[in-house]
Order: structure tokens, then C-alpha cells, then sequence
């Protein structure tokens, strides 16, 4: 199936994508997946020079403009942000993948599912509320709203899911407390995060699930890409949505496939969005091949860790890699404190700097676990209760100072 939707997607992009056209041709037609890896590479950057050549969208459209209904930006996290357009059959597509992100989750039309999104440009969870309509299922937007009146709104629409990133239901929680609010019998039942890593790392879910008395699911997608990864009712990790993107899992430094049990860089091919698509897309997510087994029976490729970091966010302290994420994991297994992690350059060593809204006490067993855990030792310092920014989308915990050599 994914062969046959690739090739119909080719032919179709060789006559009427000027961005792909030129890239696909004299490629030889792909009989099997294998033959997918003599195909170039497509990378962010070209994506965003290529709009930056042709404003404002680019050549990467299939159709003309008036086909499109849909207008969406990358969140500008690595760069000028991303103008994304979808058709009306795309949206329909964006739509099939976030329902079986619902389903996965065991989540019916029997479910009033709560959207903890501002609804701007970001792509965030709009794909959500299409998936919700197809699911059949009651959508609650809570766009335009402070933090306390979506913890009102939902309890008194009694919502029985929630929608939002990993770090927005924490911070829900944090809301909750002040206000007196015990969001472990609140209707909730189940979570469902995307836009960083969180719903795949142990520790943040199970700080949620504890918050919220209520099952935690993961999800992983990108605006220029689609929802390509669901967690199933095992919670312990992603799957690729397989019926609708191409995987891979590529060592970023040899550019050859890894192992299975291996880490590397996921590569994503869409095969829904003919009329914006990415092939052999760089993601730059890294992520642990787990093979094709999952207790659930599914046999889609399973990702055990979920989204492990970003390949470019890995920091060398002393001569040990760390990804912030593993020091995020630490963290919210001590404590749900807002953090910041900042990496400088020191005469010419990668050195850390923590900054939590925690006590003395709490600060030195981090600082014990860290060293013993992954072998580093940070510099952590206390900074007042309120001072560190809060975050409703991606939330930008690291901060890379840090002298590109």
C-alpha cells in the first residue's frame, strides 16, 4: 500500500509540483521500500529558501492557490516559520490521522474532548478538532482564554478528554493547586500531548496520570509533515501511522539505516497530502527503533521512547552525551517546579546551568541524581517561585548559548 500510494504520488508530483519536479527527475520508479534510500533527502531549510525565492509559498504547492483552504506556519523554533497550505482533501487527511490517534486512545463519540490550544497560525491542535469531528465526538475550543477559565470550563462542561502538550497539563496542574481544584476527580479521564517530548518519558507521564488521575497518551506530528505517530492503550511509547507515511530511522553521521534497538534521526514521508508533500523528510527527531512488536498487536514501527529530543539539542559535558530530555525526565520525577536548562561555552567545554523554582533541599538531590544518572555535573541554582516564563504550546525549556565550533 505504501509503495503504491508513493508511486501514484510521484507521478502526479513530476507533472505538477515545480519544487519536486526537478528533484524527481531521472529517479528510478520504487518497487520496494529499499529503493525509496536512492532518493534525496528534503531538509527544512530548503523548504523555507525556497519560500523565501517565491513568496510567500513557494513552489512546494501541487495545485493552484485556490485549492487550498487551510493556512498554517511552523512554530519558528528553528528558524523563519514555515507557510504550510492544505487542500480541502489534505485537512480531510490531517483529520483520518489525528481520529486514529483517538481511537488508539480508546477515545469514542461518546468522549466531550477539552482542546487546550490557542487556535493561531501554529498547527497545534486544529488537526485534533478536524480528527474529533470524524470521531463523532463533542469538541470544546478553549482558545482565548487564561489558564483558570479552561480549568472552569472544564468542569463545568464536564469533559471527559484533554488535549494539549505535555507542558500546558502540567501547568494546569500547577493552576489547580493554587486554586484549590483536585484535577484527580475531575472527569478527565484521558490525556493526550503532542508538540514535545513528555507523553513517552516515564516520569512526565506519570507525573500527569498522577495530577489528573487520568490516563496519558502520547502523540508526535509536524505542521510541514502531518500527525504521523499515536501511542496505543500500552503507553509506552509510538507508533508510525504506517498506512500513511513511509518511515525511516537514519544514523544522522553515516546516513545509513540503523539497527533495530539503534537511535537515529526519523525521516518521514507523507502520503496523504499530495498537495504539500515532504519525501525522505528530515525530521530532526531522534528516536529508538524498536522493531515492529508491541503488546498491543499492532505492527506498525514502534518507537519505545517515543520523541527522544532534538538530534541537534545533544549536548557533550566532560565527554558524555546528554539530551535535555533525559534531564527533563529526572526533574519531573523530583518534583513539577517550572525549570530552565541553559547550555554555555566555558573555555571551550559544554558546561549546564539548571534554574528551578525549588528549595536547597529538593536542588541537592537533583544534582545527586543527575551526576549519578548520566554521569554530569550541573550547575543548579534556585530562582524565585514565578520568575521562570510558563508555556502553553512547545515550551522552550532549553536555551543553547552555547559556541558553534
Amino acid at each position: 500500500m505504501q509503495i503504491k500510494k508513493f508511486r501514484e504520488m510521484v507521478n502526479l508530483l513530476k507533472r505538477q509540483n515545480r519544487f519536486y519536479a526537478t528533484r524527481l527527475k531521472n529517479l528510478p520508479t520504487v518497487k520496494t521500500l529499499e529503493d525509496l534510500t536512492r532518493y534525496p533527502v528534503t531538509l527544512k531549510k530548503e523548504l523555507q529558501e525556497d519560500q523565501a525565492k517565491h513568496p510567500p509559498y513557494g513552489t512546494n504547492l501541487t495545485y493552484p492557490l485556490n485549492y487550498y483552504i487551510h493556512y498554517h506556519q511552523t512554530s519558528g523554533t528553528t528558524g523563519k516559520p514555515l507557510k504550510v497550505l492544505d487542500t480541502r482533501e489534505s485537512w480531510d487527511w490531517w483529520g483520518k490521522c489525528w481520529k486514529d490517534v483517538y481511537e488508539a486512545a480508546g477515545v469514542s463519540d461518546n468522549d466531550r474532548i477539552f482542546l487546550a490550544f490557542s487556535f493561531g497560525p501554529f498547527i497545534g491542535f486544529w488537526g485534533a478538532y478536524r480528527g474529533a469531528e470524524l470521531l463523532g465526538a463533542l469538541s470544546i475550543p478553549g482558545g482565548g482564554q487564561t489558564t483558570e477559565q479552561r480549568l472552569n470550563m472544564i468542569m463545568e462542561t464536564e469533559a471527559t478528554v484533554l488535549v494539549c502538550t505535555p507542558t500546558y497539563a502540567l501547568r494546569l496542574g500547577e493552576v489547580a493547586e493554587e486554586l484549590g481544584i483536585d484535577l484527580s476527580s475531575s472527569p478527565i479521564k484521558k490525556t493526550i500531548h503532542a508538540g514535545e517530548p513528555g507523553g513517552s518519558i516515564p516520569a512526565i507521564r506519570k507525573r500527569i496520570e498522577d495530577i489528573w488521575g487520568a490516563e496519558c497518551y502520547d502523540h508526535a506530528g509536524l505542521s510541514e509533515v502531518g500527525a504521523h505517530s499515536f501511542s496505543c492503550e500500552v503507553r509506552q511509547g509510538l507508533h508510525i501511522n504506517e498506512l500513511e507515511f513511509i518511515a525511516e530511522v537514519i544514523d544522522p553521521e553515516t546516513g545509513e539505516m540503523v539497527e533495530e534497538g539503534e537511535k537515529g534521526e526519523l525521516y518521514l514521508t507523507n502520503l496523504g497530502r499530495w498537495g504539500f508533500p515532504v519525501i525522505r523528510y528530515r525530521t530532526g527527531d531522534l528516536v529508538k527503533h524498536s522493531g515492529y512488536d508491541c503488546p498491543c498487536g499492532r505492527r506498525h514501527l514502534f518507537l519505545a521512547e517515543g520523541i527522544i529530543g532534538r538530534v541537534d539539542d545533544m549536548v557533550t559535558i566532560r565527554g558524555v552525551n546528554v539530551f535535555p530530555s533525559a534531564i527533563e525526565s529526572i526533574i519531573r520525577e523530583i518534583t513539577s517546579a517550572e525549570f530552565r536548562i541553559t547550555a554555555y561555552t566555558r573555555d571551550e567545554m559544554d558546561e549546564l546551568l539548571i534554574e528551578i523554582e525549588e528549595d536547597g533541599d529538593t536542588i541537592q538531590k537533583l544534582g545527586h541524581e543527575i551526576r549519578n544518572r548520566l554521569g554530569i555535573r550541573a550547575d543548579i541554582r534556585k530562582v524565585e517561585k514565578g520568575s521562570l516564563p510558563r508555556f502553553e504550546l512547545k515550551a522552550k525549556r532549553f536555551v543553547d548559548e552555547r559556541v558553534k565550533k
